[in-house]
């Protein structure tokens, strides 16, 4: 759907207004399930602001307790433009939730403000471009120290009576406090470790840009892939997980543990078969010693309350693992290719350095080993943050969510889900008063029913694919992240304005983000319970890849994303696992149909169907 606006002269074409969205059958009053400040109602200039759906991040419909990570998220990432490090161009970016789904719009720097916030910007900047590598040493430890207060929290059911020795000790404390307290500290938790999330991350983007448009005055004409070869084979903790089940799976196949992986559907049987073959003991003992804390990534991206860590649901690592297991009995190369990319990227960096003089070799050198030291931790934030810490964070929230479960709040942990995080504080007083008083507390004649009412509204809003984007775009996409992550570019917009009309059945377009060209039959993926579908040498296309999806990478030939730009993470995996990628083609994902024949080139970010 989208408007054609005359203007003085021309016609400009437009996105449909938040106003005029329609709203699915039986969604009606959704807008009471998330907090009025996300709503565009509320929101000045909602219906003249250009909006993008941020579904690289958020790909579904939010449960109303789960927009905390967006929340956080885009504050956090807003106040290190802002207020940290006055980034010249460009402030945070302002969110809402429209039909359950998240929207953006970049905030600029007024032309005038930005020569002084220049001075101030190269101090800060400079501080941490200085002492990377021991800031971010400081970094580690400090977010690891947050997660271990975290995981140290409790959230238990409220004692009949309390303890006579709290009553001798004169402690005047019923208890009930430690599970308020405990709440709140959660949530203050989560939101210091997303703080720490955007401490290394915009300087790592932006270390990147500054090398890349070096690149691009200097050797006018060169590809985008190119420039992004440069900083290729990087050693990413994100990749640790992966390795690990490749190890283990090795190990397997060394210690002739091979057929104890028959039925890895049953995880305490096959550790079982495991212990007790010979080899089977010194394989457990590493398998535990990955578990912490490599296990705490999930097939999703970490944003939603239903995401599937390894940690809880162990048939999923060692599922990959007898896929590598038969992969090497197969003769296959499970190892990511990675002497091959850093040869590459080498060749690459002496070839273009060997046009420069030396004045500008030496600035060519400077600029690309900051990119290079920075580039990993693009990636490498992601297992901390949005896998580790959210973890253990939607951990504890299913606990809490089993207290409030066993008072006859709700059926299920998992409830808690759709209740605001404001409204879980209340609940949790409502239960402490009851308890504290001798008589009922609301909750259980309150939530079931409106849970329910909440969770078909979610469903309802989940039947309507969200708009892309809203109101009427820019002439010009120019801002240099929303292009570099999102693929938010001027010919993308216009592609989602051209819309069906000008749909070619036989080829799309869409962002060169992985060089190569392979073929295969496709296989269409809309969700991470999916990838268990994924055969050998199909080609993967999906709304958005994640991170932890690598250890299906082994299987595919090459990966189509209907989002995503160069900087995206589907594209910086690809890259690293030398698959052919093209990312940001809109509809991909809705087009092409599971087992046709497609032919996909990242050289040129095309792609064919063949059938």
């Amino acid at each position: 759907m989208t408007h054609t606006i005359p203007a003085p002269g021309a016609t400009t074409k437009s996105f449909p207004k938040p106003s005029e969205l329609p709203v699915p059958a039986g969604a009606e009053g959704w807008e009471e399930l998330y907090p009025y400040h996300l709503r565009f109602r509320h929101s000045p200039g909602a219906d003249d602001k250009f909006w993008f759906c941020d579904s690289q991040h958020w790909p579904t419909v939010f449960k109303p307790f789960e927009t905390i990570g967006a929340e956080f998220a885009v504050k956090c990432l807003g106040q290190y433009n802002t207020r940290h490090l006055l980034i010249p161009p460009a402030n945070g970016i302002e969110f809402k939730v429209h039909l359950g789904c998240l929207y953006m719009s970049p905030v600029p720097v007024p032309p005038e403000q930005i020569p002084a916030r220049v001075p101030e910007f190269e101090r800060r900047a400079g501080h941490y471009f200085r002492n990377w590598e021991t800031l971010l040493d400081s970094w580690r430890v400090k977010v690891r120290a947050t997660i271990d207060e975290m995981q140290a929290l409790q959230f238990e059911p409220l004692p009949d009576l309390v303890p006579f020795e709290d009553v001798l000790t004169g402690k005047a404390q019923d208890g009930s406090e430690v599970l308020l307290e405990n709440y709140d500290r959660l949530i203050q938790l989560c939101y210091r470790n997303w703080q720490y999330h955007f401490e290394f991350l915009n300087l790592g983007y932006l270390a990147y840009l500054d090398f890349f448009e070096f690149c691009k005055t200097a050797f006018p004409g060169i590809a985008d892939q190119a420039i992004a070869k440069m900083v290729q084979g990087a050693d990413m903790e994100l990749f640790r997980p992966d390795d690990e089940l490749k190890e283990l799976a090795t190990l397997a196949v060394e210690s002739g543990l091979a057929a104890a992986f028959a039925d890895t559907d049953d995880v305490e049987g096959t550790l079982r078969r495991v212990s007790a073959g010979d080899g089977g003991r010194a394989w457990l003992a590493r398998y535990e010693a990955a578990k912490e804390p490599w296990f705490n990534f999930t097939v999703g991206n970490g944003f939603y309350g239903h995401d599937r860590y390894w940690l809880d649901h162990q048939e999923i690592p060692l599922g990959y693992i007898k896929d590598y297991i038969h992969r090497l009995q197969s003769g296959h190369r499970i190892g990511r290719p990675v002497e091959e990319l850093v040869a590459e990227r080498d060749r690459i960096v002496a070839e273009y350095r060997e046009l420069l003089d030396p004045a500008d070799a030496a600035e060519f050198d400077a600029k690309h080993s900051l990119a290079a030291t920075a580039y990993p931790y693009v990636e490498n934030h992601n297992f901390y943050i949005e896998h580790w810490t959210m973890g253990v964070f939607w951990r504890k929230v299913r606990e809490l969510g089993r207290v409030l479960a066993g008072a006859g709040f709700w059926r299920d942990a998992g409830d808690l889900l759709y209740l605001t995080r404001n409204e879980v504080r209340e609940a949790l007083f409502d239960l402490v008063t009851g308890w504290a008083v001798g008589s009922a507390a609301s909750g259980p004649s309150y939530w079931p029913d409106e849970i329910e009412r909440r969770c078909r509204v979610v469903e309802a809003l989940r039947t309507q694919r969200p708009q892309p984007a809203l109101n009427t775009p820019p002439a010009e996409i120019t801002e240099p992240f929303t292009m570099m992550l999102y693929g938010i570019t001027t010919a993308q917009v216009q592609q989602w304005l051209a819309g069906d009309e000008e749909q070619d059945a036989s080829a799309i377009s869409g962002l060169a983000a992985s060089p190569g060209v392979a073929e295969g039959p496709a296989r269409v993926v809309h969700d991470a319970d999916q990838l268990g579908e994924v055969q050998e040498g199909e080609i993967l296309v999906a709304t958005i890849t994640a991170p932890s999806w690598g250890p299906i990478f082994g299987r595919i030939r090459a990966t189509v994303t209907d989002i995503g730009g160069m900087m995206s993470h589907a594209a910086i995996v690809c890259r690293e696992y030398g698959l052919p990628a093209v990312t940001g083609t809109g509809t991909a994902s809705r087009t092409i149909r599971t087992g046709q024949r497609i032919r996909v080139d990242g050289d040129h970010g095309r792609v064919e169907v063949l059938d």
